[in-house]
């Protein structure tokens, strides 16, 4: 490679490559280290995919709903435990199963929880082709029972960096899959803009 395509090739790149890898890559062209320069090719691909990573704005709705929910999250198990506002009305795993099916493998669970003002019916189903938890539920606002929890961002996550958002429709219904970890976590913003977060470990041990 010749000085002349070293800086031609160079001047795209030179304000996203720091001085010393600049430097690094003219001291390699001019010694014609093919294998080098393409190395350096790599790294200088990796500044400018993170310099447009940098770039990216996500939708201000969404950053809002993530941050109020990973505030919180750290404390969630140990708020449910405490005089926590959340709920639980149903389990199916606290009923004895059928008899005839007790050696066999649960794949669904059934849940349901109050929390001012909603009552949250969940549905939580394995998928084992996809290794993914089928999360289906219903918002239902007791205090208007005509009315439904619709056109309301729920976040669900496997517990640690898998993350889904969905909206419920007009019958206050979602439905998404997530990343099966063991642990599953529904969160979504109430009417005073605090998360609701419901958090379960082995959600189907």
């Amino acid at each position: 490679m010749n000085n002349s395509n070293a800086v031609e090739w160079n001047e795209p790149v030179k304000h996203l490559a720091p001085y010393t890898l600049q430097m690094t890559i003219q001291k390699h062209w001019q010694t014609g280290r093919k294998r080098d320069v393409e190395t350096l090719w790599l790294w200088l691909k990796v500044a400018n995919a993170a310099a447009v990573e940098d770039s990216y704005q996500p939708a201000a709705e969404n950053v809002r709903v993530a941050k109020a929910a990973f505030a919180t999250a750290g404390f969630a198990a140990k708020s449910q435990e405490k005089d926590s506002p959340i709920e639980l009305l149903f389990d199916s795993f606290s009923q004895p199963p059928q008899a005839g099916t007790r050696s066999a493998a649960t794949r669904v669970r059934q849940m349901l929880y109050r929390v001012e003002p909603y009552q949250i019916d969940l549905q939580i189903e394995f998928e084992p082709e996809t290794d993914c938890l089928i999360v289906t539920g219903q918002l239902l606002d007791v205090s208007h029972p005509q009315m439904v929890g619709r056109d309301v961002q729920v976040m669900l996550s496997d517990g640690h960096e898998y993350i889904v958002n969905t909206v419920t429709n007009q019958f206050g219904e979602f439905s998404s899959e997530v990343k099966n970890s063991g642990d599953l976590e529904v969160s979504f913003l109430g009417r005073s803009e605090k998360p609701i977060i419901i958090l379960l470990r082995s959600v189907l041990d």
